[in-house]
C-alpha cells in the first residue's frame, strides 16, 4: 500500500462510531509504517472551501480513482490506521493531486 492509492477501511464518524469509507492514503509514517489516511465523502456539501478537495468525473484521474460518484478527499478528516485495518484498495488518485493535498495539509498545520 502506497501514498495515493484509495483503500476501504472503517472511519470515525461524529457520533462515534465506525463505518466501511473510502479513505486516501496520503504518507506512511514512522516508525512502525502505519499510514495517516484521510476519509473520502460523497456529500460534497461538507466541503472546506479552499482545503477539501472534489475529484469529479471530469478529473483525468477520476476513472483511477474507481470512485462511483464524485467524492470529496476531506483533509480535514484523518486517522491514523495500520494495513491490518484495511479491507482493500479500490483506486488511485493522481501523483499531481497527491502531491497537491499534502503540501495544502502541510501549509495549513505550519502556518
Amino acid at each position: 500500500m502506497t501514498p495515493g492509492q484509495i483503500v476501504i477501511t472503517n472511519m470515525p464518524q461524529s457520533d462515534g462510531i465506525f463505518k466501511r469509507r473510502p479513505a486516501l492514503i496520503l504518507k506512511v509514517m514512522p516508525p512502525f509504517g502505519d499510514f495517516l489516511i484521510c476519509g473520502l465523502s460523497s456529500n460534497l456539501l461538507q466541503r472546506a472551501e479552499g482545503f477539501d478537495e472534489i475529484i469529479s468525473s471530469n478529473d483525468p484521474d477520476f476513472k483511477l480513482s474507481k470512485l462511483k460518484v464524485p467524492s470529496l478527499i476531506r483533509l480535514g478528516w484523518l486517522e491514523t490506521a495500520s494495513r491490518s485495518t484495511f479491507k482493500g484498495v479500490v483506486g488511485a488518485i493522481s501523483d499531481e493531486r497527491l502531491h497537491r493535498l499534502v503540501d495544502r495539509l502541510s501549509v495549513y498545520l505550519t502556518h
